[in-house]
């Protein structure tokens, strides 16, 4: 069976084009799934019933792991499974019955704008390193893109002369971000001081670590995190909340649903529209304070 995960990682990574985290996150659930049924002395993968699954489902249950962690680890099965199907490994797809399980959505809670002007004039290094930290920021609060994204960007994706970047998201789809004439200005600098930081590295990710290799996904968390602790009590604190201040600010300054969809790369209106919620409520506490009837005992109102 080993076999077949190593297929399926060059399957994922080389035709699904899947981001070296995400192939190793489904690699580590499919593993785990076989660690489970290794119990029953399987002998071929076409003797994987659903009736396996349900019990692994149930293990996972009785370890109290939650909704959202078991859908997951469902969908990275689903995949190896459907993989498995079209390479006609296995004749009998055996999740075509399942149902996902029911979970909550959590609403990120965004940062605000005084949040936002408080981290622009946060104490950064006098260095190139800490110019890094303020061009990571500034470029999460600006584009609205992915942590995942933000790591793959290539010194080649900049056009500064069209003020944009390239942005290579989920399954590797591209889109073009426009960038602000004033984070345009900084980025050239940037890129002045980065070719002397590192004159003959080998590496085209924009942003790298002090020995030179690429950012990992830990010291980006930990870089938002260790910031925005200095300005906000909020208890979310990283790169996916910034993303959503992004579209949250957006929308509430007037933008279209479908550019904010655009601009964050999502496939389909209803993964950006989880972000009106905030929205909504800016525009009510405005609707509350501004409407005729509602401006003299606007302390009654709760938005």
């Amino acid at each position: 069976m080993e076999n077949y995960i190593s297929q399926y990682y060059d399957y994922l990574l080389k035709e699904k084009k899947f981001s070296q985290h995400t192939v190793n996150a489904y690699l580590q659930d499919v593993k785990s799934f076989y660690l489970f049924i290794n119990k029953d002395a399987l002998a071929k993968v076409s003797e994987i019933k659903y009736a396996h699954i349900r019990k692994w489902l149930m293990q996972l249950s009785k370890e109290n792991k939650t909704n959202h962690t078991i859908n997951r680890k469902i969908a990275s099965l689903k995949s190896y499974f459907k993989f498995l199907y079209i390479t006609k490994t296995i004749s009998v797809y055996p999740l075509q019955e399942h149902k996902s399980l029911r979970t909550e959505k959590k609403l990120q809670v965004p940062f605000s704008e005084d949040e936002m002007k408080k981290l622009e004039r946060s104490d950064f290094d006098d260095d190139y390193f800490g110019l890094q930290e303020y061009i990571i920021i500034a470029l999460f609060y600006a584009l609205g893109i992915r942590k995942s994204e933000l790591i793959q960007l290539k010194v080649a994706d900049f056009d500064f002369s069209q003020n944009e970047v390239r942005v290579f998201g989920k399954g590797s789809k591209e889109r073009i971000v426009p960038i602000i004439n004033e984070l345009n200005k900084e980025l050239i600098d940037f890129f002045e001081k980065r070719k002397m930081q590192f004159p003959n590295n080998k590496h085209q990710n924009v942003f790298l670590l002090k020995n030179g290799q690429i950012l990992n996904q830990t010291f980006v968390y930990r870089l938002i995190n260790n910031y925005f602790r200095g300005v906000t009590s909020k208890q979310k604190k990283s790169p996916h909340v910034l993303r959503h201040t992004f579209a949250t600010h957006m929308l509430n300054s007037g933008a279209n649903l479908n550019t904010v969809k655009e601009l964050l790369g999502h496939a389909s209106l209803s993964s950006t529209q989880i972000y009106t919620h905030s929205s909504l409520a800016a525009l009510k506490k405005v609707y509350a304070t501004t409407h005729p009837r509602f401006k003299s005992n606007d302390d009654d109102y709760e938005p």
